[in-house]
Order: C-alpha cells, then sequence, then structure tokens
C-alpha cells in the first residue's frame, strides 16, 4: 500500500472524478429507486468498474503509443457511427432507436454508443495531426483539419444528435486552438464556424428548433418544450439551502423531473443536497479541470499537450452545458454530465481519458526524474 502511495500520481486528479462517479450512483439510485428502476444504478456500478480498469490500464501504459494508432482510431471511429445513419441504421439489426434517434449499437450483453467513444478518438486524431506543428499551422493543414472534423461532427447531426455534435466540434477546435495558429488563421477558422453554424442552423429538425426558442422563452409553452426546463428549475430551487435528501425530493421521486437519472441529473442532485452539495459537486469538477490544465502545461510533448486539451474542453464544456441547461442558462441538448450521468460508455470513456491524463502525468514526472 505504502509503495503504491509513493507512485508518481496526480492523487487530486484520480479523486476527483472517482468522488463524482460515486455521487453520481448514489444519485441514480435514490431517483430511480420510487421507479422500479434500481437496477440502472447496479448497471452503472458495474460499468464503473469495467471503466475503472480501463483507467489503469491507460494510467499505466505509454500514452505516446496512441498517437502512432491516431489516424486508425479515427478510421474505427467513423466506421462505427457510419451504421447510424438514418437511411442505414433501419436494416441494420443491431442498431437501436432510442427517442426518434439512431445512437446506439446492440450487442447484447451491452449497449455502445459510437459517439461517445468518437469524443476520446477525436482528441487523439487532432493532436495526432497537429502535434508536429504547433505554431506552424499552414492553409493546407487548416483545409485538412476542416474535413477531418467535418465528417464526424455531420454524421452525428445527422443521427440526430446535436448536443454530441457540439461536443465534438468543441473539442476539436480546442486543440486546433491550443496548436497556436496564426492570427489569419485564427480569422478565417471563425469566419468558417460562423457559416457552419448557420448551416447547422437551417438543418435542425423542428424539435431542436424548438428547444432553443424555448431557452429564450421557456413560459411560452411550460407544458411542451419548456415542460422540462421549468420542472428542472422547481427541483434545484426546492433544494434550498442544505437539500431535501436523497430520495425525498418531490420532482425525482413523482417523477416530475423526466430523464433525471441522466439529462438532468444535476437538478436532480440538487435537489436533494441543495446549494452547498451544489457548490462541493461545482468544486470538484472546478478541481479536476484545474488538474487537467496544469497537467497539459506541464508536459513536455505536444502531442500530450494537445491530448490533455481535447479531454479537459471535453468535459469542461459537458459539465457548463449540462448544469447551464438545468439551471435553464442553456438550451436543453441531452448533453450528460461527466461520470454522474447514467451511461456505460459515457462513464467507460471518461474513466480511460482519466487513466490518459495521468500516464501523460506520470511520463513527465519520470522525464523530470531522469534528468535530475
Amino acid at each position: 500500500m505504502k509503495r503504491f502511495l509513493s507512485l508518481p500520481i496526480d492523487w487530486l486528479l484520480l479523486l476527483a472524478p472517482l468522488l463524482l462517479t460515486g455521487v453520481g450512483i448514489i444519485t441514480i439510485y435514490t431517483i430511480t429507486l420510487n421507479h422500479h428502476e434500481a437496477a440502472l444504478a447496479i448497471d452503472q456500478g458495474v460499468f464503473f468498474g469495467i471503466g475503472l480498469v480501463a483507467l489503469l490500464f491507460f494510467m499505466f501504459t505509454d500514452y505516446r503509443w496512441l498517437q502512432s494508432g491516431s489516424r486508425l482510431f479515427y478510421l474505427a471511429g467513423i466506421l462505427l457511427l457510419l451504421p447510424l445513419l438514418p437511411f442505414l441504421a433501419p436494416q441494420i439489426p443491431f442498431v437501436l432507436k432510442v427517442f426518434g434517434a439512431y445512437r446506439w449499437l446492440d450487442f447484447g450483453f451491452f449497449q455502445l454508443q459510437p459517439s461517445e467513444v468518437f469524443k476520446l478518438i477525436a482528441s487523439i486524431a487532432a493532436a495526432g495531426l497537429l502535434a508536429s506543428n504547433i505554431g506552424r499551422q499552414t492553409w493546407k493543414k487548416l483545409l485538412g483539419f476542416v474535413l477531418l472534423s467535418a465528417v464526424p461532427v455531420t454524421l452525428v447531426l445527422i443521427q440526430p444528435d446535436l448536443g454530441t455534435a457540439s461536443v465534438i466540434f468543441t473539442i476539436f477546435l480546442a486543440v486546433f486552438l491550443a496548436a497556436q495558429p496564426s492570427r489569419r488563421v485564427v480569422i478565417a477558422t471563425a469566419l468558417l464556424v460562423l457559416v457552419g453554424m448557420v448551416a447547422i442552423w437551417l438543418s435542425l429538425q423542428p424539435y431542436q428548433r424548438s428547444r432553443v426558442e424555448t431557452f429564450l422563452n421557456p413560459g411560452a409553452d411550460p407544458q411542451g418544450e419548456g415542460y422540462n426546463v421549468n420542472q428542472a428549475l422547481i427541483a434545484v430551487g426546492s433544494g434550498g439551502l442544505t437539500g431535501r435528501g436523497f430520495g425525498q425530493g418531490s420532482q425525482t421521486v413523482l417523477n416530475f423531473l423526466p430523464v433525471a437519472h441522466a439529462d438532468f441529473i444535476f437538478a436532480g442532485y440538487a435537489e436533494a443536497t441543495g446549494f452547498v452539495g451544489s457548490i462541493v459537486v461545482i468544486g470538484l469538477y472546478f478541481l479536476l479541470i484545474q488538474r487537467i490544465i496544469a497537467i497539459a502545461r506541464i508536459s513536455s510533448d505536444p502531442f500530450g499537450r494537445l491530448l490533455a486539451v481535447g479531454i479537459g474542453a471535453k468535459i469542461l464544456f459537458q459539465a457548463t452545458v449540462h448544469m447551464g441547461m438545468n439551471l435553464g442558462l442553456l438550451p436543453v441538448t441531452g448533453i450528460p454530465l461527466p461520470f454522474m450521468s447514467y451511461g456505460g460508455t459515457a462513464l467507460i470513456i471518461d474513466l480511460a481519458s482519466i487513466g490518459i491524463l495521468q500516464s501523460i502525468y506520470i511520463r513527465h514526472k519520470r522525464t523530470l526524474f531522469v534528468r535530475t
């Protein structure tokens, strides 16, 4: 035990996600207990065990092998996304349609969500492409990067899944900016982003546009698109200072809050623990992001630095958007809260990402030891 504790590990980086996962499992259990769905918490515990194995594997493996395989990972990710295209999915027996979208591959013993896997692949692929050209991004490299990011974002949008597409886009953009492009390239990128946003808005499904309109005016449709937002706000507000206790909140127990174990888990947790508990969870995410930024800064390897940026951008963006939509500050997009929301693929990938970050940190510490 003493030898394990003496390992060059970033213990805060390890502790924060483990605590968040534990809190998430407890919240899922108490939210679903009265709905005869307590098995979801057991499933999440199993996913946590698998994710912990993935974390340890990547932590004690040199992360740099991911760079050499980045192109293969990207290709594999695209191949996983292709069966989810609406014109192909109905013909494939193991593709699941849930809430009107094709997002899962059902292998019987496990349901895989390829877009969640691609969030990590996006960080690896982007870092692999740009690591050798930090500060020297050419127009040719910009064009290649735009194509690299546009393909998966488009495939996920077609599912349709606007929320996940925005996460993948954010990862690519964060890694690109971390690679220090020139001012002209940044301006060109900004113009491309604006054009892309207009194109995405024009291609949105009616219900997706309605969510944005509801965000701007939640009271316009209180029994329709505005219902979820209003119920989430009631749940958060009813938590008060110290909360109503796990399993005691009316919004979650009486099922007024839809999909409380996933899309609105922060609201369910806030109802149970109140302002104090919410601040604790927000503090854990703040600590986690702070440690990821520190790892990105100390990494002497360009690939490791960009990879850490991509992973950090993913966690920060998802946590911000999820809490924002639970508080009525952002449109409802169905983006899960990292480590806490129910979902096997997401939890395993998030824990694997922590293992990769630990690997970056460990290799940095060993490099310092060798130099001294």
